[in-house]
């Protein structure tokens, strides 16, 4: 595929803005239709990015004959059914992180996506930050292994906010959506399958209606171990941060930027053409497109994370 590749996009709040910005670097495409839940906001954010199409229903932007891909940033308990929708519509898909809130629903994504013979990816971030990229070029150079990954998950969420401070129309969850980046990437790093995993949950918010404190242990089959805490209820400082413990260091990822065990700053700029997780996932989204490949962070690739998933949410229950 050689022209360019136009680009539909669904959700105009913070995300959705992430991956535009990350998209004016990508040469070879172009966001020709924006959809939000609210036209006036929506309008708004497509003048700012040049985007003419503007409409509050995807399906709208499905019906584009012109559209060949569709970026969706919208709310978790809509990832699957939109992904579905996309992808009976023949269009290739990137769904943001995570791709279901149930096993049952993620597995129906991969089985129509392999039947469509369509590029499907989740937005699994981690994988494409350059401070793990780092870390993952170590592991197979035969440098570095992982011994255990310890992670915390901590934001400020006892109300309804999004990332820019705005309220939110949807509730989001630890289990389905922020453990979903830790046990996927564990997984990947190590290069091994998750064979135990466990799990408590705090109180459950009387409002929110979800445990806003959440505590999760891993293993691998080749033996490693990850312990990934997570809170809704942490006033600061507020992000997740990883520490990579193995046989020959000790390494603190925090996003994009990478730490020795001494708090010494690795370079990570040269890692990829990057420095940006989403700006890069975006580019391996539409580098398989072109290249008719599976990319990395596949709906398929990310599966065994939704099970795992799964299993954890029937032993909370």
């Amino acid at each position: 595929m050689s022209k360019t590749i136009k680009v539909a996009l669904a959700g105009a709040g913070a995300f959705g803005i992430k991956h535009m910005d990350g998209i004016k670097n990508i040469d070879g495409v172009e966001v020709i239709s924006l959809v939000g839940r609210e036209l006036a906001k929506t309008q708004e954010v497509a003048a700012k990015y040049g985007i003419q199409h503007v409409t509050t229903h995807l399906a709208d932007s499905l019906a584009l004959p012109e559209v060949d891909a569709v970026i969706l940033c919208t709310p978790t308990q809509m990832h699957a059914s939109q992904s579905l929708a996309c992808l009976q519509a023949g269009k290739h898909v990137q769904v943001e992180i995570p791709l279901a809130d149930s096993w049952k629903d993620a597995d129906e994504v991969v089985r129509i996506a392999q039947q469509k013979s369509l590029v499907a990816m989740c937005g699994h971030t981690r994988r494409f930050n350059p401070s793990h990229q780092w870390v993952n070029k170590k592991i197979k150079a035969g440098e570095f292994n992982i011994q255990q990954m310890d992670v915390q998950t901590y934001f400020f969420r006892r109300t309804n906010m999004n990332a820019l401070g705005q309220a939110r129309s949807w509730t989001d969850h630890l289990l389905w959506h922020h453990a979903a980046h830790t046990v996927d990437l564990f997984a990947y790093q190590c290069g091994s399958p998750i064979v135990k995993a466990n799990a408590v949950q705090g109180p459950i918010h009387p409002a929110l209606g979800i445990a806003m404190d959440m505590s999760i242990q891993l293993q691998a089959a080749n033996g490693a171990i990850c312990t990934l805490s997570l809170s809704f209820n942490n006033d600061g400082p507020l992000g997740t941060y990883f520490r990579y413990i193995g046989d020959t260091g000790t390494y603190l990822a925090r996003y994009d930027d990478l730490y020795t065990g001494k708090e010494e700053q690795i370079d990570v700029s040269k890692v990829d053409v990057s420095m940006n997780g989403i700006e890069l996932q975006d580019r391996e989204f539409f580098a398989a497109i072109k290249e008719g490949r599976e990319p990395n962070s596949s709906v398929a690739q990310v599966l065994p994370c939704y099970k795992v998933l799964h299993d954890l949410e029937q032993q909370l229950a």
